[in-house]
This record gives C-alpha cells, sequence and structure tokens, in this order.
C-alpha cells in the first residue's frame, strides 16, 4: 500500500522554516503569514505524527526525526524546480551551460570560443564561473572544467592539458637600469602572487630554480584571480608565477615574456567534466570533441 503524501503547502513551510530556523523569514519567503506558517507546521506535524520543531523562546531548532527527513525534502522540491525549469525551457537542448574558473576563462577559453560557435551555430554557449565544486544537477549545468588528478566519483573526466609553472614578465623588464637576466635577480623586483589555489607556486619554483624559498615573502602585490596577476605582469608591475594555460597567448603576442629556462611541471591538470550514467546530449558531445581538439591546438 502506498502511503499518502503529505500537504504540499505544508513541506514547503516546513523547508523554508527549517532552512531559515524561523517562521517569519519563513513567512516572508513565501508571501505569507507568520501564522499561516505555523498553522501549515502544525498540521504538517498532525499528518505525519511527528514532531518538527522544538519551539523556545526567540529560537527554533529541529527535532533528529526533522533533521533526518530534511535533506529529502530539499531535494525533492529542488528535482520539482529542475523538471519545472526543464518544462519550460524550449531551448534546452540547444543551450550549454559550462562551468569553469574565471581565469581560465577569461585567459584559455572566450578567446578560442568563437571557433566553436562558428562550427556549431545552433548551440548557445553559457558559461558560469567558480572557484567552488559545481553540483551538476542542483546548478542545472552541463559540463564543468576542473582543475585537478581526475579522480571526481560519478564523473567522467576527460584530460585537456596539463600546466608547467615558469616566470613571466612584461618586456620592459628585461631592458632599463636593473635587467631581469638570471634567477638572482628576482631579489630586486615585486613579486606578484595569487592566493589559494597558486598561493605556494612562487615557493615551488624558486626551490626547483636553486633559490631561497624566502625570496617568495618578499613585498609583493596578491591577488584572488590569476588572471589579474597575469594582467599585472603585463602591464610591468612585477614578476607573476604563470602557468602555461594562462599564458601561452600572451606570449605569443609578445605581452610577456619568460625570462629563464627554468619551469617546473605542475601534479595536475584540467579536466573536462561532467556526470556519468546518462544519456549524453549531442550539444554536450559536439562541446567535448572540440574542446579536446583545442587542447591538443587542433582546433
Amino acid at each position: 500500500m502506498t502511503a499518502r503524501l503529505p500537504s504540499l503547502n505544508g513541506l514547503r513551510a516546513f523547508e523554508a522554516a527549517a532552512r531559515h530556523l524561523s517562521f517569519t523569514l519563513a513567512a516572508s519567503e513565501l508571501n505569507v503569514t507568520q501564522t499561516a506558517i505555523s498553522h501549515q507546521i502544525r498540521r504538517l506535524e498532525e499528518e505525519l505524527g511527528i514532531r518538527l520543531f522544538i519551539r523556545q523562546n526567540r529560537a527554533l531548532a529541529l527535532t533528529p526525526e526533522a533533521r533526518d527527513y530534511l535533506p529529502g525534502v530539499r531535494a525533492a522540491f529542488n528535482d520539482l524546480r529542475l523538471a519545472t525549469d526543464r518544462l519550460l525551457r524550449k531551448d534546452d537542448d540547444k543551450v550549454l551551460t559550462v562551468s569553469t574558473l574565471a581565469s581560465l576563462a577569461a585567459k584559455w577559453l572566450l578567446p578560442r570560443l568563437t571557433d566553436f560557435q562558428e562550427s556549431h551555430p545552433g548551440i548557445e554557449v553559457r558559461i558560469t564561473t567558480s572557484t567552488s565544486l559545481v553540483d551538476f544537477q542542483r546548478d542545472n549545468v552541463d559540463a564543468a572544467i576542473r582543475y585537478g588528478r581526475g579522480q571526481w566519483p560519478g564523473l567522467r573526466a576527460d584530460w585537456l592539458m596539463a600546466d608547467e609553472l615558469f616566470p613571466v614578465c612584461s618586456p620592459s623588464l628585461l631592458r632599463g637600469d636593473k635587467p631581469l637576466r638570471q634567477p638572482e635577480d628576482l631579489r630586486g623586483y615585486p613579486l606578484l602572487h595569487t592566493s589559494n589555489a597558486n598561493s605556494d607556486d612562487w615557493r615551488l619554483w624558486l626551490t626547483a630554480a636553486g633559490l631561497p624559498a624566502d625570496i617568495a615573502r618578499q613585498p609583493g602585490i596578491t591577488f584572488d584571480m590569476i588572471f589579474m596577476t597575469i594582467q599585472a605582469a603585463i602591464d610591468g608591475i612585477g614578476v607573476a608565477m604563470g602557468r602555461t594555460s594562462y599564458v601561452k597567448d600572451d606570449i605569443a603576442k609578445g605581452r610577456l615574456v619568460v625570462p629563464f629556462k627554468i619551469a617546473l611541471p605542475a601534479d595536475a591538470g584540467f579536466y573536462l567534466v561532467a556526470p556519468e550514467g546518462r544519456r549524453e546530449p549531442p550539444k554536450l558531445t559536439a562541446f567535448r570533441q572540440w574542446m579536446l581538439a583545442a587542447a591538443q591546438n587542433k582546433a
């Protein structure tokens, strides 16, 4: 015998109140009164025969049963939203949403994307940038470009390219009163850093070059995105630690130069990832084939 589903309005009230831990905020979100939220929660508790909230003075807490119930309710509403979105989006099979790092999008993907659009005029590419790992179902994303070692459970990962680490600078720094000729000359220049994932690049390269790692701590400038670090190097502000995928085009066009011959292989690379175990839409197959070719300089 199939169990009867509880009231949808009661479940909506429960999910919102549990997320905010406030009947007042839940009422504001759902555009109803606080009294209505309270009645819906009480009716839901009666239907389930389970107490969901512990009501205290100026505070609201979930019961253990409610904490167990909440993830399933939240996932169900998310599935409903995604299903409705797919139903109403008539162009879903023509829109490809790709998540990537902002710096990779700016310095590598966007300059090449025109080629894909010319080859596949019927596919509209939407780029979304984030430093966190994407949730494909929740974020309605078709594919993502991730940096790592290619081991993500439940995802298909196609290797795109690996980086090398090496200093880069404006050609102007090779001239002037203190030309940058040898790695030891770095002591006379501001070092440009990128925080978070790339924060250790300078120390690793200096160690490989046989120089004291404390050079990395001399006065410099730190940016939160690598494309900003690279732009500062182009502008002659200092010397940046470049990664192949971010500086290749700027070197080819003469905006950056590589002052030394020492390059350090990175221990990870970029991958195109997408969920496994589902039928792949033609738009994603076309993008994967193009990306693999572009990464190998065939597109």
